[in-house]
């Protein structure tokens, strides 16, 4: 059985967006900044070990629109070129009602995302990361994730789209990591408990 991981920046308030899907808060290090390079590579080696990304319609317009091309522009740092080849390598699953075509070894899957998540959680392979609020929301009140991983930014955005839904029943955890970033990011990894 797969391992499923919900991963993502996250405000100390609980936001994984801004009003607006504002992101600029996600660097860490000030308004409108770029993660830490020890931040940034940290996300690399996640999508390298990612065996299948999960992800809903927003996040996918958002990482579609940038890294399939990040390595063929003019500037691009090693480590950006690494990102975008390892993200255009790693299998990739939207789930969208709306989007009609998907790219860089991604499948569309456009039924029910709670019923094709349990599929693939059963299949062997590598572990799977779910990103998107809406999509992870759903596997949440599905009892489908098995990790939490927070990198807390430190900064309070006052709302926004939230990291955790509304749950109709408890989910208790346990922490199995911690770590400090550069600018005061802090990554807490929690495992569910079953």
């Amino acid at each position: 059985m797969r391992k499923l991981t919900f991963a993502m920046n996250v405000t100390l308030d609980g936001y994984i967006a801004a009003p607006g899907d504002d992101l600029g808060w996600s660097g860490g290090e000030g308004p409108d900044s770029s993660p830490s390079d020890e931040l940034f590579q940290w996300w690399s080696d996640r999508v390298a070990a990612t065996g299948l990304a999960l992800y809903g319609r927003k996040l996918w317009e958002g990482m579609s629109s940038h890294w399939p091309t990040a390595d063929q522009q003019p500037g691009a740092t090693p480590a950006a070129i690494e990102f975008a080849r390892r993200w255009r390598d790693m299998p990739k699953v939207v789930f969208s009602s709306t989007t009609s075509t998907v790219d860089w070894n991604t499948r569309l899957v456009t039924g029910d995302a709670v019923t094709e998540i349990t599929r693939l959680k059963a299949e062997d392979g590598g572990p799977m990361d779910i990103g998107g609020a809406t999509l992870a929301g759903a596997a949440m009140r599905a009892g489908l994730i098995d990790e939490y991983m927070l990198v807390t930014v430190p900064v309070l955005v006052g709302g926004g789209t939230p990291f955790f839904t509304a749950l109709d029943s408890w989910v208790y955890l346990t922490l199995v990591e911690t770590r400090t970033f550069p600018g005061g990011v802090v990554l807490t990894r929690y495992e569910t408990r079953r």
